[in-house]
């Protein structure tokens, strides 16, 4: 795709097409709001788990449950992601979720842990094609005119690579647009992301294709756009430490200038805003909880950022943590740019490293 012409999802535009990657614990509604008034084009909600929709939870877990489908329309376009191993489970899903009236439903076939893959959902389902498609074409089959998207891996395991034909069977079945973390499941998040199979995909299909997996800086985004000549990049981990960088990001695309790094001023103020969104969702005390994950991203690279980090961990009152980044917003040094680390340093993604591969394809 050109960077001149926006990706397209059924009715959605999105340009240039840059992806919140669905996170457990992490992509809720405060979080995708920061992300989307930063520059985000799609936001996609945690993982809801289409059994635990079936089976209607106990009370006491319904209200969680029920949150992961709350969104506000400020956030459009949005995507809620289901996971299962069922046909009828994910039917069944998709028809509620769809209730909802979200932009798109996505479908859920990438992810690693033990406890969803070696049950047949997520990852699980790529070594099962026929079990994919039998729940994708329920899921399509529920949902009216929404667009169904998929996310998925390059394959089980290094010996198991099908992405290709597992793409062009997604598209016949109806799926709207494919984002595709290019790891094996046995990778989780470790070794090298081979974005070779990008261009692979393109040529046998004609949905997007959006590319996922260790994009953490500005240049990286322009880097796999022109490497791969995929339709977006889907960012996860590298936003829960930069929220930036969508508006780097976009930025960088536009002029190819890096933008100027926030302010404390700057972070202190939308971690103030962001816990607000927190409260309002889950109360002073499980607004304050949410919040703590966090704050190592709001603050990383400035000096004392460990020490500021454990000193908001440990409040536990939410007007407490006003008052301590009020303080922050206002302090002497507030006005000072503060870079955040370079990829690579503790708990941050690995850096692109995809070119080695594409090199190797193209030859």
């Amino acid at each position: 795709m050109s960077l001149d012409e926006p990706m397209r999802i059924g009715s959605i535009s999105a340009d240039p097409g840059l992806l919140l990657a669905p996170m457990e614990d992490v992509s809720d509604l405060p979080f995708r709001t920061i992300c989307k008034e930063l520059g985000a084009d799609i936001v996609y909600t945690e993982f809801v788990n289409a059994e635990g929709l079936v089976r209607q939870p106990p009370v006491e877990h319904r209200r969680r449950g029920s949150d992961k489908l709350l969104f506000r329309d400020a956030e459009r376009p949005l995507g809620i992601q289901l996971y299962g191993a069922s046909e009828f489970s994910m039917e069944t899903a998709a028809h509620t979720a769809a209730q909802r009236r979200p932009d798109l439903i996505d479908i859920n076939c990438g992810c690693w842990v033990s406890n969803v893959a070696l049950r047949g959902a997520g990852a699980g389902l790529l070594r099962d094609p026929d079990q994919m498609r039998k729940v994708v074409e329920r899921v399509i089959g529920a949902v009216g005119d929404l667009p169904v998207t998929v996310k998925t891996r390059l394959g089980w395991d290094p010996a198991s690579i099908h992405i290709v034909e597992v793409a062009r069977m997604l598209e016949e079945a109806g799926v709207r647009a494919l984002a595709l973390h290019c790891r094996t499941r046995s990778q989780g998040h470790k070794g090298v992301v081979d974005y070779s199979w990008i261009p692979r995909i393109k040529e046998v299909v004609s949905i997007p294709v959006i590319a996922n997996g260790d994009i953490t800086t500005s240049q990286d985004v322009a880097r796999v756009f022109a490497a791969t000549g995929c339709d977006g990049v889907m960012i996860g981990r590298a936003a829960v430490r930069h929220p930036w960088i969508f508006r780097d990001a976009r930025s960088y695309l536009q002029t190819g200038q890096l933008a100027p790094p926030p302010t404390l001023a700057e972070r202190a103020n939308l971690c103030l805003k962001h816990l607000r969104l927190s409260v309002e969702l889950r109360g002073d005390r499980g607004g304050v909880i949410g919040m703590r994950r966090h704050f190592a991203g709001y603050f990383r690279g400035m000096r004392g950022a460990a020490q500021l980090r454990g000193e908001l961990t440990r409040l536990a009152e939410a007007e407490s943590v006003r008052q301590r980044l009020q303080q922050l917003a206002e302090s002497p040094q507030a006005e000072v740019p503060v870079i955040p680390d370079p990829p690579g340093a503790p708990e941050a993604a690995a850096p692109f490293t995809g070119e080695s591969a594409l090199a190797d394809h193209r030859a």
